[in-house]
């Protein structure tokens, strides 16, 4: 298996974090087929995705977004390249 980590900090607040975290989630299901599901938090929401072969977590706060993701066996092959789409994706929303 091969993990994904991508920190981005930003100054958007939460309330404005929180809009691109649920256009990112639009996209990932739209454009990669993932099931995401978005939960609102005090400090802190989440959001969950997953799809066969890969599964990992969007966590959006004030200041930063992370997010983590696993990749089954065959996908992990293609690291480099699902990990610059991801960054390329989150750096146009933001």
């Amino acid at each position: 298996m091969a993990d994904i980590h991508i920190q981005r900090a930003h100054t958007l607040g939460l309330a404005q974090a929180r809009k691109v975290a649920f256009k990112w989630a639009e996209q990932a299901e739209e454009k990669f087929d993932m099931e995401c599901t978005y939960e609102e938090g005090k400090d802190e929401d989440l959001v969950s995705f997953t799809r066969s072969g890969v599964n990992g977590t969007l966590a959006v706060t004030k200041d930063s977004f992370e997010l983590r993701a696993k990749l089954g066996f065959l996908l992990g092959a293609f690291k480099d390249t699902i990990e610059t789409e991801i960054v390329k994706n989150l750096d146009a929303l933001l």
